[in-house]
Protein backbone atom coordinates (compact mmCIF):
# COMPACT_ATOMS: atom_id res chain seq x y z
CA UNK A 1 0.00 0.00 0.00
CA UNK A 2 2.08 3.01 -1.71
CA UNK A 3 0.29 5.79 0.75
CA UNK A 4 1.36 3.78 3.90
CA UNK A 5 4.73 3.34 3.03
CA UNK A 6 5.02 6.51 1.62
CA UNK A 7 3.71 7.89 5.76
CA UNK A 8 5.94 5.25 7.44
CA UNK A 9 9.12 6.79 5.19
CA UNK A 10 8.32 10.03 5.76
CA UNK A 11 7.15 10.08 9.55
CA UNK A 12 8.77 6.55 11.21
CA UNK A 13 11.59 6.42 12.84
CA UNK A 14 13.82 3.66 13.06
CA UNK A 15 15.59 2.71 16.44
CA UNK A 16 18.13 0.29 17.88
CA UNK A 17 16.92 -3.30 17.86
CA UNK A 18 14.77 -3.25 15.01
CA UNK A 19 12.40 -1.11 16.52
CA UNK A 20 10.17 1.35 14.36
CA UNK A 21 8.52 4.20 15.91
CA UNK A 22 5.12 5.17 14.09
CA UNK A 23 3.48 6.34 17.06
CA UNK A 24 2.75 10.10 15.63
CA UNK A 25 0.29 8.54 13.38
CA UNK A 26 -0.43 4.96 14.01
CA UNK A 27 -0.01 3.51 17.41
CA UNK A 28 -0.20 6.75 19.86
CA UNK A 29 -1.15 9.40 17.95
CA UNK A 30 -3.76 8.17 14.98
CA UNK A 31 -4.24 9.51 11.97
CA UNK A 32 -7.94 8.08 11.06
CA UNK A 33 -7.97 9.31 7.34
CA UNK A 34 -4.69 6.86 6.79
CA UNK A 35 -7.11 4.74 9.12
CA UNK A 36 -9.37 5.03 6.63
CA UNK A 37 -7.84 3.93 3.79
CA UNK A 38 -6.44 0.74 5.87
CA UNK A 39 -9.73 -0.39 6.24
CA UNK A 40 -10.73 0.17 2.60
CA UNK A 41 -7.70 -1.65 1.38
CA UNK A 42 -8.40 -4.16 4.53
CA UNK A 43 -11.84 -4.89 2.72
CA UNK A 44 -10.27 -4.66 -1.04
CA UNK A 45 -8.03 -7.69 0.34
CA UNK A 46 -10.40 -9.81 2.11
CA UNK A 47 -13.52 -8.81 -0.40
CA UNK A 48 -15.75 -12.57 -1.39
CA UNK A 49 -14.90 -13.61 2.56
CA UNK A 50 -17.43 -14.32 4.93
CA UNK A 51 -16.69 -12.44 8.05
CA UNK A 52 -18.96 -11.60 10.77
CA UNK A 53 -16.29 -10.64 13.57
CA UNK A 54 -13.16 -8.64 13.99
CA UNK A 55 -10.63 -9.71 16.86
CA UNK A 56 -7.77 -7.97 17.99
CA UNK A 57 -5.08 -6.89 20.56
CA UNK A 58 -5.45 -4.62 23.11
CA UNK A 59 -4.34 -1.37 22.72
CA UNK A 60 -2.57 -0.54 19.35
CA UNK A 61 -4.77 -2.51 16.84
CA UNK A 62 -8.37 -1.27 18.21
CA UNK A 63 -8.61 1.71 16.62
CA UNK A 64 -7.53 0.23 13.32
CA UNK A 65 -9.65 -2.92 14.22
CA UNK A 66 -12.47 -0.25 14.63
CA UNK A 67 -12.28 1.46 11.07
CA UNK A 68 -11.82 -2.19 9.21
CA UNK A 69 -15.04 -3.12 11.44
CA UNK A 70 -16.84 0.25 9.55
CA UNK A 71 -16.02 -1.19 6.12
CA UNK A 72 -17.10 -4.93 6.79
CA UNK A 73 -20.26 -3.63 8.84
CA UNK A 74 -19.44 -5.96 11.95
CA UNK A 75 -18.54 -5.71 15.66
CA UNK A 76 -14.91 -5.72 16.95
CA UNK A 77 -13.82 -8.17 19.78
CA UNK A 78 -10.31 -7.41 21.37
CA UNK A 79 -8.61 -9.57 23.62
CA UNK A 80 -7.76 -8.05 26.96
CA UNK A 81 -4.06 -8.17 28.43
CA UNK A 82 -5.41 -8.21 32.16
CA UNK A 83 -8.65 -9.86 33.72
CA UNK A 84 -11.18 -7.29 35.05
CA UNK A 85 -14.44 -7.66 36.91
CA UNK A 86 -16.03 -6.53 33.73
CA UNK A 87 -14.97 -9.82 31.99
CA UNK A 88 -15.17 -12.20 34.83
CA UNK A 89 -16.76 -15.93 34.18
CA UNK A 90 -16.08 -17.66 31.48
CA UNK A 91 -13.10 -16.90 28.95
CA UNK A 92 -10.35 -18.20 26.35
CA UNK A 93 -7.26 -17.52 27.54
CA UNK A 94 -3.47 -18.03 26.04
CA UNK A 95 -0.21 -16.64 26.34
CA UNK A 96 1.11 -13.83 24.30
CA UNK A 97 4.77 -13.06 24.38
CA UNK A 98 5.24 -9.32 23.27
CA UNK A 99 7.95 -8.21 20.95
CA UNK A 100 7.81 -4.47 21.92
CA UNK A 101 7.54 -5.06 25.28
CA UNK A 102 9.54 -7.82 26.03
CA UNK A 103 7.49 -9.67 28.71
CA UNK A 104 4.98 -12.42 28.22
CA UNK A 105 0.74 -11.68 28.91
CA UNK A 106 -1.82 -13.49 29.48
CA UNK A 107 -4.52 -12.68 26.67
CA UNK A 108 -8.23 -12.79 27.32
CA UNK A 109 -11.54 -13.21 25.56
CA UNK A 110 -14.94 -13.38 26.81
CA UNK A 111 -16.66 -16.50 25.65
CA UNK A 112 -20.04 -14.73 24.99
CA UNK A 113 -18.35 -12.61 22.16
CA UNK A 114 -16.40 -15.74 20.22
CA UNK A 115 -17.92 -18.96 19.31
CA UNK A 116 -19.38 -21.58 17.15
CA UNK A 117 -20.31 -20.00 13.58
CA UNK A 118 -18.04 -16.98 14.23
CA UNK A 119 -16.04 -16.23 11.19
CA UNK A 120 -13.26 -13.80 12.22
CA UNK A 121 -11.10 -11.77 10.58
CA UNK A 122 -7.53 -10.71 12.78
CA UNK A 123 -6.54 -7.17 12.60
CA UNK A 124 -3.32 -5.63 14.17
CA UNK A 125 -1.05 -2.86 13.91
CA UNK A 126 2.31 -4.81 13.81
CA UNK A 127 3.75 -8.13 13.21
CA UNK A 128 7.16 -9.39 14.00
CA UNK A 129 8.16 -12.25 15.79
CA UNK A 130 3.98 -13.56 15.09
CA UNK A 131 3.05 -13.93 18.72
CA UNK A 132 0.58 -11.58 19.24
CA UNK A 133 -1.12 -13.33 15.81
CA UNK A 134 -0.37 -16.86 17.06
CA UNK A 135 -2.12 -16.40 20.18
CA UNK A 136 -4.82 -14.44 18.53
CA UNK A 137 -5.03 -17.52 16.23
CA UNK A 138 -4.98 -19.67 19.40
CA UNK A 139 -8.01 -17.78 21.06
CA UNK A 140 -10.42 -18.54 17.83
CA UNK A 141 -9.46 -22.00 17.87
CA UNK A 142 -10.94 -22.45 21.42
CA UNK A 143 -13.93 -20.59 20.35
CA UNK A 144 -14.55 -23.30 17.52
CA UNK A 145 -14.72 -20.32 15.43
CA UNK A 146 -13.49 -20.10 12.06
CA UNK A 147 -10.26 -18.37 10.94
CA UNK A 148 -10.67 -16.30 7.80
CA UNK A 149 -7.79 -14.81 7.93
CA UNK A 150 -5.22 -11.60 9.09
CA UNK A 151 -4.54 -8.24 8.12
CA UNK A 152 -1.93 -6.68 9.57
CA UNK A 153 -0.75 -3.13 8.88
CA UNK A 154 3.14 -3.32 9.08
CA UNK A 155 5.03 -6.74 8.61
CA UNK A 156 8.75 -6.67 9.52
CA UNK A 157 9.86 -8.96 7.36
CA UNK A 158 13.37 -9.39 8.20
CA UNK A 159 11.73 -11.16 11.21
CA UNK A 160 9.81 -14.67 11.31
CA UNK A 161 6.38 -13.57 12.30
CA UNK A 162 5.47 -13.61 9.09
CA UNK A 163 6.89 -17.00 7.67
CA UNK A 164 5.69 -18.67 10.17
CA UNK A 165 1.98 -17.49 10.24
CA UNK A 166 2.08 -18.24 6.72
CA UNK A 167 3.35 -21.98 7.06
CA UNK A 168 0.64 -22.74 9.57
CA UNK A 169 -2.02 -21.63 6.50
CA UNK A 170 -3.20 -18.58 7.70
CA UNK A 171 -4.52 -16.10 4.61
CA UNK A 172 -1.86 -13.35 6.09
CA UNK A 173 -2.16 -9.68 4.30
CA UNK A 174 0.06 -7.37 5.08
CA UNK A 175 -0.26 -4.06 3.92
CA UNK A 176 3.40 -2.72 4.28
CA UNK A 177 6.32 -5.14 4.17
CA UNK A 178 9.80 -3.87 6.00
CA UNK A 179 12.38 -5.28 4.23
CA UNK A 180 15.16 -4.09 6.30
CA UNK A 181 15.65 -0.46 8.25
CA UNK A 182 18.79 1.02 9.41
CA UNK A 183 18.83 3.08 12.74
CA UNK A 184 22.15 4.31 11.81
CA UNK A 185 20.88 6.09 8.46
CA UNK A 186 16.93 6.07 8.99
CA UNK A 187 16.71 4.00 6.17
CA UNK A 188 13.74 1.39 5.27
CA UNK A 189 13.55 -0.27 2.86
CA UNK A 190 10.12 -2.73 1.86
CA UNK A 191 9.02 -5.34 -0.34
Amino acid sequence: MQLLEDRIRRDGKVKEGNVLKVDSFLNHQMDVRLFREIGKEFKRRFAGEEINKILTIEASGIGIACVTAEEFDVPVVFAKKTQTKNIAGDVYTTKVESFTHGRVYDIIVSREFLGEGDKVLIIDDFLANGKALEGLAELVKLSGAELVGAGIVIEKGFQIGGDLIRAKGIHLESLAIVESMNDQTGEIVFR
